[in-house]
């Protein structure tokens, strides 16, 4: 008799590697010490939906247990990690593997070490029956002890940081070393072209954040926040979305009116689409992956804003585009924590994609110029209360409507720009003296972690 149990199951969905997926773990051999009965317990899984389904296997106690898995999702990568150190490896959408995870002898908790995935519930539980009789059954020597011939201790290998928690190297009163270079803060100009056309390609790349702080960032061309796009009511703007990457990605427009059904679906690595809109109103518009889970693709660089002049828009001296963003640190040169990320727990918020980087690299006006800075707010969670110390703003535009308008109000002005996730707008005012006028997001605690700058006011 050949004693295979065969039991079939259908499995869940996922999109990026966490670094972390199995720190802190006792690697616990399977077996726990229990005789093997000889038995094979064969289970076949199928990874979609965010979901190993059902979510529970069970095995007699001391049988060996293989698992074929699947990943049936049709767009992003999975694995299966397990607590005693069996790892499937990485899964192309349609590509199946078989996982020995030897003689079970104790409950194993597993999941996909996919970012983000293990935190929406992809978890697979191993539970075991028969537990008792097993472990007399060991106790007075019957059956051969240890895991079949096959099983894998070694340590699960997802794509990991190169060192401690990044948070620890986090000094926001640091200086960021020689030759540093600030994200240019500067709108960039409207072309005459009506029709815009640009290539995104999304990249995985390692990038600092902060002073002594590096992130495996995903990003649109190798920036966070990715490339602004600029134009006028009535634009047209044809993007060719490229998937560089190892994983799972896509691109969801809010300047857009569109359905997302295809240009907003996911695209597996190797994979492009191009992504068509008209810009029907004006406004700071953000642009972002829609992956799931959403927040973790946002928090690790994945956005952009684009910026749709109102009609009649006047001209100003000096224009700047500030992209509010939370940075939720994992390992040095690991990519965003996903755990942080869904506890709403950030390390740091930053304007443009680094901690007070305007504080070293500063905006330089003169006194007496007209300026108009552009603030999006792209989360994944905090909001921003944008706000100049020791200026007032005569000008406010939010969400595609003016609050307030230079020469419409006797006496009125405003000091804060209050903005929640994902919108945007912009205010305009004029430096009457020279100085160094900090500008911050007024949640206090947000400006004291990094959305802090300088504008330089000079003769």
């Amino acid at each position: 008799a050949t004693g295979v149990a065969l039991v079939v199951l259908a499995v869940a969905a996922g999109v990026a590697v966490d670094p972390a997926a199995l720190a802190g773990t006792e690697r616990t051999p399977s077996s726990a010490g229990v005789a093997a009965t000889g038995l094979t317990t064969r289970v076949q899984v199928s990874a979609a939906d965010m979901r190993f389904s059902p979510d529970t296997v069970r095995v007699p106690a001391g049988n060996r247990l293989v698992i074929e898995l699947t990943n049936a999702d049709d767009s992003t990568v999975h694995d299966l990690v397990l607590d005693s150190g069996a790892d499937s490896g990485r899964l192309s959408p349609g590509e199946t593997t078989t996982l020995d995870v030897g003689v079970v002898g104790r409950d194993i908790e597993g999941w996909c070490s996919v970012v983000g995935h293990r935190q929406m519930g992809m978890v697979l539980h191993v539970e075991v029956t028969g537990l008792a009789e097993a472990t007399a059954a060991s106790d007075t020597g019957s059956g051969s002890m240890g895991d079949m011939p096959g099983m894998d201790h070694g340590a699960a290998s997802p794509e990991t940081g190169t060192g401690g928690p990044a948070a620890a190297a986090l000094d926001l009163a640091a200086s960021p070393g020689a030759g540093f270079e600030a994200h240019d803060p500067h709108l960039p100009p409207l072309e005459r072209s009506r029709v815009h056309r640009r290539t995104f390609r999304v990249t995985e790349m390692q990038a600092e954040v902060a002073p002594g702080v590096r992130q495996q960032l995903w990003t649109y061309n190798g920036t966070m926040p990715g490339p602004t796009l600029h134009g006028r009511v009535g634009d047209r703007f044809v993007i060719r979305l490229v998937n560089d990457t190892s994983m799972g990605h896509s691109i969801d427009f809010h300047a857009g009116e569109t359905p997302p059904d295809q240009r907003m679906r996911t695209i597996a690595p190797g994979e492009s689409l191009v992504y068509r809109f008209t810009a029907t109103h004006a406004g700071a518009w953000l642009y972002h992956c829609s992956t799931m889970p959403m927040s973790v693709h946002i928090a690790n660089g994945m956005f952009g804003a684009v910026v749709i002049d109102p009609p009649g828009l006047p001209r100003v001296d000096k224009s700047f585009l500030m992209v509010q963003s939370e940075l939720y640190l994992g390992d040095q040169d690991g990519p965003a924590d996903a755990t942080k990320v869904m506890g709403e727990q950030p390390d740091a918020v930053v304007f443009n994609g680094y901690a007070n980087q305007y504080d070293h690299d500063q905006l330089e006006v003169k006194a007496g110029d007209r300026v108009r800075i552009w603030v999006v707010d792209a989360g994944p969670n905090r909001t921003s209360g944008f706000h100049v110390v020791g200026e007032q703003f005569d000008t406010v535009f939010a969400e595609g409507a003016y609050l307030l308008r230079r020469g419409n109000a006797e006496h009125g002005g405003s000091q804060v720009l209050s903005l929640g996730a994902a919108q945007g707008g912009f205010v305009e005012l004029s430096f009457d003296r020279p100085g160094h006028y900090p500008f911050v997001s007024h949640l206090m605690v947000d400006a004291e972690r990094g959305a802090h700058g300088i504008v330089h006011v000079t003769r």
